[in-house]
C-alpha cells in the first residue's frame, strides 16, 4: 500500500512537470496587427523592408534587380522562408535565387528545401523555398551558427536572356518558424542579438528622411536567449522515471524482510 502512494504521487508529480512542457512556451510571432502587408522591397540590406514572422510581403520589380526584406527569428527557432514569383506573359528560360543572411550578413545555408530554381519558357510562376537550421542561443566566434536577431532575404535572377532583361516582374514573400525548443538548447547565450542599427537612426527620432530602420525588432517582447530552456523541464521528469524505477527495484528485491540464515521459530 505504502509503495501505491508513493508511485501515485510520484506519477501526479510527473504529470505537472509535463504540462508546462506540453505547451508552446513561446510560439512563433504572428502578423502584425495593422492588417497592412509591405508592398514593395528594399534595394540592399541596408534599405531591406521589415517583416514580421506569418506576414505575407508582395512587391513588383523588374527581372535583374535585387530585392531584400528582413525579418527577426530568435533562440529555438527554425524558420521556413517562401517566395513566389510571378512573371510576364512571354518570357525565356529564367534562373531565381532566393539567399538568407544573418545580422552578420553571412549567407545561411539551407538546411533543406528548393532556393534555386529554373522557370521554363512561358511559365507564369516559379516557387522557391528555404528551410533555415534552428536558430541557436550561441555559438563559438568562427563558427556559422544561426543566431538570434536580425535575419534577411534576398531574391534574384541568377539567369536569363538579355532580352528578358528589365522586364516586370511581381514577388510574394512569407516567412514563417517552427518552435523546435529544448531539442536545440545550448548553455550560454549572446549579451545582445545580431540586430544592425546601432549606427542607423530610427524613425522615432523625428526624422523625417527615409532611413533604414534595422533595430526594431524585438523591442516590444524582448529575445527569449538565455540559460532557460524546456530541456530543464524533461531533465526533471528523467530524474522522477530515475526515482521511480529506484523505488520500484527496491520494492522487488528487499525480499519477505526475515534473514534468509534464521531458522523460523516454532
Amino acid at each position: 500500500m505504502r509503495i501505491t502512494r508513493v508511485l501515485g504521487a510520484a506519477l501526479l508529480a510527473l504529470g505537472l512537470a509535463a504540462g508546462p512542457a506540453a505547451a508552446d512556451p513561446s510560439p512563433s510571432p504572428s502578423a502584425s496587427g495593422d492588417g497592412k502587408s509591405p508592398t514593395q522591397a528594399g534595394t540592399s540590406f541596408r534599405t531591406a523592408t521589415e517583416i514580421e514572422q506569418g506576414q505575407r510581403a508582395t512587391a513588383s520589380g523588374s527581372a535583374g534587380d535585387y530585392l531584400y526584406w528582413s525579418f527577426p527569428a530568435d533562440t529555438g527557432q527554425r524558420p521556413t522562408v517562401e517566395a513566389t514569383v510571378k512573371l510576364p506573359d512571354t518570357h525565356g528560360s529564367q534562373t531565381w535565387q532566393l539567399d538568407v543572411y544573418d545580422g552578420l550578413r553571412r549567407r545561411q545555408a539551407c538546411q533543406y528545401g528548393a532556393a534555386t530554381r529554373t522557370a521554363a519558357q512561358g511559365a507564369s510562376s516559379v516557387e522557391l523555398a528555404c528551410v533555415l537550421r534552428t536558430v541557436r542561443g550561441w555559438a563559438e566566434p568562427w563558427a556559422n551558427d544561426p543566431l538570434p536577431g536580425t535575419y534577411y532575404v534576398r531574391l534574384t535572377v541568377v539567369g536569363l536572356g538579355a532580352s528578358d532583361l528589365g522586364q516586370p516582374v511581381g514577388a510574394e514573400v512569407r516567412v514563417d518558424s517552427k518552435d523546435i525548443g529544448g531539442a536545440a538548447a545550448v548553455d550560454g547565450r549572446l549579451g545582445k542579438p545580431l540586430v544592425p542599427g546601432i549606427a542607423v537612426k530610427s524613425e522615432a527620432d523625428g526624422d523625417d528622411s527615409k532611413t533604414a530602420v534595422l533595430s526594431s525588432f524585438g523591442s516590444d517582447d524582448g529575445w527569449s536567449s538565455g540559460w532557460w530552456s524546456d530541456r530543464w523541464v524533461w531533465t526533471a521528469i528523467g530524474a522522477v522515471l530515475a526515482a521511480l524505477a529506484g523505488i520500484g527495484g527496491y520494492a522487488l528485491t528487499r525480499g519477505s524482510g526475515r534473514p534468509g540464515n534464521v531458522p523460523p521459530q516454532v
